[in-house]
Parts: structure tokens; sequence; C-alpha cells
């Protein structure tokens, strides 16, 4: 190992063979941040210079007769090792061809348990090999023939390969995000970082200050890289003749490349600055064409992962050759990641066909098991009541249940799904002599819809509570369209059981109905009508009366704060407490939209909290009142409806 510091150089000469088989010497230049220190070589006449990378090892070998020489190094450190390079004895074995040799490494990726880049554990044999290219195409352009440069080589060599190994090939659109430590090239790792002072334990939350650095990426020094993503979205067909979008993230142990991204230029780059516990990083993302390759063997597999319309086809194509046997095996082959990418967008149609040709009830229901209700649409109808009427209705509840998830599962968003589709498919279901699966996907969509109005309605906040309600009317005339008669009348009993406050949903579906000329509503205009009535005829509140019922969490501040606001006298109630109560009260008033002002005096210790009640405590049942009379002239005038 040589070390050149700053100022350290190597005159020209000759090495000496220090064996008598030594022909020349290997410098293996270590990466280092450096300037000055090349490795000048002369030969014939000729000088060539190399330097060395700061990011990757750098390989020089030359011929021992080979006059050279190193430049004083101007900054930084030079590394080096050296070795002398030796003639064997031997006669050289015959030189396979680059195709024969790429073939034996396929073969050994393949067969060999792949380790992540950060784990020791073993993840099984990779499905596949991504060589990603060094140039940028388009969907149109990504050819064999119209591969550009170095790339068409590769290219070749690798597909050659391939075909020695008994692997398949395909081209794909990759895209590349990388993710790196790095710092501004001048710059000190702290320079982003804000101190904090000590503040008073009684000030509010603040709002945090946005400590992002918007540094050009140009000038930024990388480090280390942290982490990356490749996304391959497109892809060619194995016979090169089309190509279809696929979604497939690949593992870093199933990636190689001759040129790392890095030394390719990003489409764009978004730098963080020192944030406190994250920051100085920068994103880079890349588009690359790749060569993926995979056994054929597993080529069903490896196609089916990345969301392929292919795969299920060839499913089919064996269904109607009359291979039961072999389509079974192979749909069951997917259920390791099925679950994980099964539900892409227009792969339920295929997936209904194939399951109902299986003839085999679990994995019928492991294909069908990624699916949400949201992605059924009238156009499904066949499919579906083919599969049902195949395997029956216990396995088609069981089907249904789970494409509505778990009970009070309100992570989903139905409501567009159940206002546009399922009036259709329930509709569609019905001409297809299937009621039954009518009668199941509409009795989910009232478990979901039944669950966001039980949320909605005990809501005590008018300004959270109204207008989620009302985005709920919609959809609840496309569900009492869809719903039968049982369905409907289940549905109209529970709303009549609901709180008043279900008017701001009735009311606007009431509207939305009529202009729709939407049956199954006359008995919730009824309803209304009673509750309209009853809420005209309460007597209004004594304007000297400020009383509030509240009972808040039982503990002693709410027990407190509940006497002042049960007064009828009482407006303004001045309170010492400390932060940890104040908070307490803020959040119970807030949280139980009582018309309550709370204000904070920031005096004396501990600080004052005054509850005031506002004129709102009047203004609302007027509000509601007049409300309620133009909501009964409404229903009046057009629907005829009297209590």
């Amino acid at each position: 190992m040589l070390v050149y510091g700053k100022g350290q150089f190597f005159l020209p000469h000759q090495d000496s063979e220090k064996d008598d088989a030594m022909v020349g010497t290997l410098v293996v230049s270590l990466p280092s941040a450096h300037t000055g220190g090349e490795l000048v070589i002369d030969h014939a006449g000729e000088s060539t210079a190399y330097r060395a990378s700061k990011e990757e090892l750098t390989f020089v070998g030359f011929y021992a007769d080979c006059r050279h020489q190193v430049t004083p190094v101007r900054s930084g450190y030079r590394v080096t090792l050296t070795f002398n390079l030796l003639a064997g004895t031997a006669a050289p074995a015959p030189e396979a061809s680059p195709a024969t040799e790429l073939a034996h490494r396929l073969t050994e990726h393949f067969t060999t348990p792949a380790t992540p880049r950060y784990g020791t554990r073993d993840v099984g044999l990779p499905n596949r090999l991504v060589f990603l290219l060094d140039h940028e195409y388009t969907e149109r352009g990504l050819n064999w023939r119209r591969l550009k440069g170095a790339d068409a080589q590769r290219a070749e060599q690798l597909r050659a390969a391939a075909e020695q190994a008994g692997c398949e090939t395909v081209l794909a659109l990759a895209e590349v995000k990388e993710t790196w430590d790095a710092l501004p090239s001048d710059g000190d790792p702290w320079d982003d970082h804000d101190y904090y002072e000590d503040e008073d334990e009684d000030e509010e939350e603040e709002e945090e200050e946005d400590r992002s650095t918007n540094e050009d990426p140009a000038d930024i020094q990388l480090n280390e890289l942290i982490d990356d993503e490749i996304t391959l979205g497109w892809w060619t067909s194995p016979d090169g003749t089309g190509g279809e979008p696929i979604s497939l993230h690949v593992s870093d142990y199933e990636v190689c490349a001759t040129t790392p991204s890095v030394s390719l230029t990003p489409y764009q780059s978004e730098y963080e600055g020192y944030m406190g516990n994250y920051g100085n990083t920068l994103d880079r993302w890349y588009r690359r064409a790749a060569v993926v390759v995979w056994p054929q063997d597993r080529a069903f597999a490896a196609r089916a992962e990345a969301g392929s319309q292919r795969a299920l086809h060839e499913l089919r194509d064996r269904i109607d050759a009359g291979d039961l046997e072999g389509a079974r095996a192979a749909a069951e082959s997917l259920a390791p990641f099925w679950q994980r990418i099964g539900a892409q967008a227009g792969l339920l149609g295929a997936t209904l066909d194939v399951a109902a040709g299986l003839d085999a009830a679990g994995t019928a229901a492991m294909l069908l098991e990624p699916f949400r209700a949201e992605t059924l649409t009238h156009e499904h109808a066949g499919g579906l009541a083919t599969a049902a009427g195949r395997y029956g209705e216990d396995w088609t509840r069981s089907v249904v249940d789970g494409w509505f998830g778990p009970t009070n599962h309100f992570g989903s968003d139905l409501s567009e799904w159940i206002d546009t589709s399922l009036a259709g498919l329930c509709g569609a279901l019905r001409t297809s002599d299937r009621p039954e699966v009518a009668r199941l996907l509409a009795a989910g969509a009232w478990r979901w819809m039944s669950d966001q109005l039980r949320l909605w309605v005990t809501n005590p906040r008018s300004q959270d509570r109204q207008p989620r309600l009302e985005r709920l009317s919609s959809p609840l005339v496309g569900l009492l369209d869809a719903a039968d008669d049982k369905l409907r009348d289940e549905i109209t009993t529970a709303l009549r059981e609901s709180g008043d406050d279900i008017l701001e949903c009735l009311m606007p579906a009431l509207r939305l109905a009529d202009a729709r000329r939407a049956a199954g509503f006359d008995t919730v205009a009824r309803d209304c009508v009673e509750r309209l009535n009853t809420i005209i005829g309460r007597p209004l509140r004594d304007e000297d009366d400020w009383s509030i019922e509240w009972t808040g969490c039982g503990c002693g501040l709410c027990d407190t704060a509940g006497t002042f606001l049960g007064s009828r006298s009482q407006r303004v109630f001045e309170w010492p407490l400390a932060k940890d109560g104040r908070q307490h009260v803020h959040i119970r008033i807030d949280s139980a939209g009582l018309p309550v002002r709370h204000q904070t005096r920031r005096q004396g210790r501990p600080y004052t909290l005054t509850l005031t009640k506002t004129d709102e405590l009047f203004t609302r049942a007027t509000n509601a009142r007049h409300q309620a009379v133009a909501d009964l002239a409404w229903l009046t005038s057009t629907r005829g409806a009297r209590s």
C-alpha cells in the first residue's frame, strides 16, 4: 500500500522485475478525494494519464518495460495498492465465448439463494435479473433493433446467454430513485441546525419552522448511498412484438448494471437540508431501460407478479384447452405474492373469468381476495354471476365480505362507488338471475354507510358533522336505489331510529332523489315530516336562560365546568387553572361543540381560564327552527307529504 500526501510524487521510472515470471504491474487506486496524483504511463512515444476516482476502485495494468510516474498530489491523499503481474506456465484453457460465460453466471444467479443488501437472511432464489441499460427510451422506441450505443451489444450478449441458460428476456422501462447522504460542497454539516431556547411551560404550541435547505443539487457532495428504489412500469412481450403496462418493484439483489445510476444525469433532484434528526440527503430520479431475464420454468409467475394481463390470459388458455390441472397449479403458484399485487386496476374482469373456469373453490377465492368492492362495475356482473353460480352462496358471501373489509373499516371511501356504480351493478346481477349476489353487495354497502352515518350523526361539532352528512346524501340515494325491498325496509328503519341530526343527510338526499326521480324515499319523507314538526313545535329558549346541559368526562375539572355551564344566569366564569387543566377543559369544550368561548389571561400564576357563553346558544335553536320550517315547506310542496 502506498499513501501519497500533499506535495508527494514519484519520478519517472521502470519497475524492476521482482520475479522471473513478472511481466507487469497492477495499480489499484482506492476511492479517495484528492487532486493531482495522476498516474502517467509512457509507451511507444505516447503518454497517458490515469486519474483515480473518489467513489470507485480504479484498476490500471501496464507492462514492466513501461516508464511511469505519479504527479504531485495537490490536496487530499492518493491511496494505492500495487501488485506484481506474473505469467503462468500452464497452457491456457480454451476461452469460453462471452455468451457462454454469461449463461453460467445466469445459472448461478438463479440457483443461489439471495441475500438483501441490508440483511443476512436468505430470501430464497431470485425470480428475475434486471440489467439496467444506459439510455432512456419511450414505449414506442423500446425495441431490440433500436437500442442505442453500448446498450445494443450488451443486450444482445445477455439475450444470447439467456437462450443458452434456458431463460426468457424482455425489455423494460425502469424508474430509479436513489437517496444519498450528502452535504453542500462548501458547507458545514451543522449549518442548517437551529438551536432551541428554553420556553416557558405555559407557552402555546408554535408553528414549526421550515428548515429545509434550498441548495442547488449540482453543488452537493455525495457521501454514501442510503437507499434506492427501482420500479418497472412497462415491458415488451417475450417475442418483442408488443408491450404492456406493469407495476413491479425490483429488489436490490435482482439488479445489476455496467454503469451505476450515479454516473448518469438524473431527470430530477431534491436536496433536504439538516432537520434536527434527519436530512442532509439528496434524492435523485432516473429513467433507464433494462433487460429483464427469468428462467422459463418460472416465466408464468414472473410475468404475473408484475400484474401482467398475459399471465391471466395464459390461465384462460389452459382452461379452454382442457388443462385444468396445469391451470390450477399455475394459479396456486401466484399465492405468495397475489395478495400484494393482484388488485391492480384492470385485472378484476380477467380474474373473475379465470376463477370461474378453474372449478376449484379455494384457488378461486385466493385469486379474488385482493380486490375491493369499489373496483366492481356493471361490466363485472357477468363474471361475478358465473363464479357465484359455480361455487354457491356461502362461497360468494365469503368473497364479497372480504371485498368490503372488516366491520367498522373506515380506511376506504365507498361514497363514489355506491353513488355511481352500485345500482347499475345490482341491476345487471338481477338480470343475470343472481339477485342474491346483488343483495350481498348492497348489504355490504349498507354496513359501510351505517358505520359512516353513526360516526358523524353522533359528532356534536356542527362544522364537522354537517358537511360530512351532506356528502353522504348522494350515496344514500344510490344505495336505496340498489337495495331490494327487504334491505330498503331495514335501511329506513335504521334511519328513523337515528337522532335529529340525521336530517342533515336526509333532506339533501330527498332533494337529490326528487331531481333523479329515484324511488324508495316515501317512507324517508314521512319520517322527516314528523321530525320537522317536532322541531317546530318545541318552545323557544327563555331569553334569560343561559344553561347548557353537559356532563364531561366525570373528572373534577369537568364537574366544575359543568356547574358553570348548567347555571341559567352565569355567563362568564374566571378560573385560575394550570396548563394541563386548561388544555383538558379546552379539549372537552371543543370536542362537544359547545357555544362557549375559552380564553387564557396570562397574568399571575397560574394563568386564568375565562369561559364565556356565547349568543350562539340562542341562535342555534332559532336557526334550526327556521331551517325546519323551510324544509317542511319544500316537502309539502314537492311530495305532498303530511304528518
